[in-house]
């Protein structure tokens, strides 16, 4: 199994050049080509779901600033990971909806940090009128790849995202099973109870480097399933009982040249091996994201030979990719397409 035409989904819009999750970035994400949007998914105290990258949110907005919100500064443990600043869930979405977005790398991200405070947060249902708005004005579906962040946790304070996710699509009308929803998730349980629910969507578990699953973690404690069981041969099999996808970092994705001209991935075929797609986070032009072949001089925040990664890696077969400019990723795709046509017109 290998994928011809690899999907471009706008990793949380096109962070690229506008503040992640801002409308502003979404609709620029779907101006530039995108063939589906990305946005992670956090709820606040009176169960509305926001886009924020995490529900920690002092690095997105300017919550920080804000003496009014002085007090609600804490720390918490969230999958293991302690953390300090202020949560989602400690705010009403009237509360949040007041805040401001801020650029998460403004250090390597300049221009985009010059729309500071433009903009204030999302709610689900936002961008979802937002991409049905565009199918009507532009008469080209965009797909929605949601992500679910941090369920275990949240339903440990009694916040069930899968209830809340399931609801909001089905109330906007995003459960026809019309093949433009995908979801995922970094805790396999969270895409079972959705499923349970009757939502119609594509699955797709987000499996780190290292680690184990924090959904594992709570239940299993320190005999939890490893994310590197579920990538051998049994482990993938046994998933694809469960989900049509699996989603990893760039780094596990491995481009190997063969003969011929062709580009592999081990991860990439024993996947497809196993009747599962495939699809790889972030594709980013910065030198201080690229591989080390592939950046251009010393400068982290200068783009480097994006390109050639790019395409490295939309060669190996993969079923789609996340990437911060996605018009970068589209180009790159498309030199793919050209050298394709090049090669068969020569034949």
């Amino acid at each position: 199994m290998r994928c011809e035409r690899p999907l471009v989904i706008g990793h949380r819009g096109a962070p690229g050049y506008r503040p992640e999750h801002t409308r502003s970035s979404y609709e620029l994400a779907i101006a530039l080509g995108a063939d589906a949007i990305e946005p992670d998914i956090v709820a606040t105290k009176d169960g509305v779901l926001v886009l924020r990258h995490e529900n920690e949110i002092s690095g997105t907005t300017d919550v920080a600033s804000r003496p009014e919100y002085a007090a609600r500064h804490t720390t918490k443990t969230i999958d293991g990971e302690r953390l300090s600043g202020w949560f989602t869930e400690d705010f009403t979405w009237a509360e949040l909806s007041g805040l401001r977005c801020r650029e998460r790398l403004p250090g390597i991200r300049r221009s985009s940090a010059d729309f500071d405070g433009q903009e204030g947060i999302l709610r689900l249902t936002d961008l979802l009128e937002m991409l049905d708005r565009a199918a009507e004005s532009t008469g080209r579906a965009v797909g929605l790849v949601a992500e679910i962040k941090h369920a275990t946790y949240f339903e440990s304070i009694g916040i069930g995202l899968d209830e809340l996710v399931a609801d909001a699509l089905v109330e906007q009308g995003w459960n026809s099973g019309d093949g433009r929803l995908t979801v995922e998730c970094f805790e396999k349980s969270a895409l079972t109870k959705l499923r349970a629910r009757g939502i119609r969507s594509k699955n797709v578990f987000l499996l780190e480097a290292s680690g184990c699953p924090p959904d594992l973690v709570a239940r299993d404690g320190s005999r939890a399933a490893s994310y590197a069981s579920f990538l051998t041969d049994d482990g993938l099999r046994a998933l694809r009982r469960d989900v049509e996808g699996i989603s990893v970092d760039k780094s596990m994705v491995r481009p190997k040249d063969e003969p011929g001209g062709y580009v592999r991935s081990e991860v990439v075929d024993r996947a497809h091996g196993a009747g599962l797609e495939v699809f790889c986070w972030t594709l980013r032009p910065e030198n201080k994201f690229l591989g080390r072949p592939f950046r251009r001089g010393l400068e982290p925040r200068a783009f480097g030979d994006w390109e050639g990664e790019f395409t490295r890696i939309l060669s190996t077969g993969i079923d789609g990719v996340f990437a911060d400019h996605a018009d970068l990723a589209v180009a790159a795709r498309k030199t793919i397409d050209t050298r394709r046509d090049a090669v068969g017109g020569s034949a």
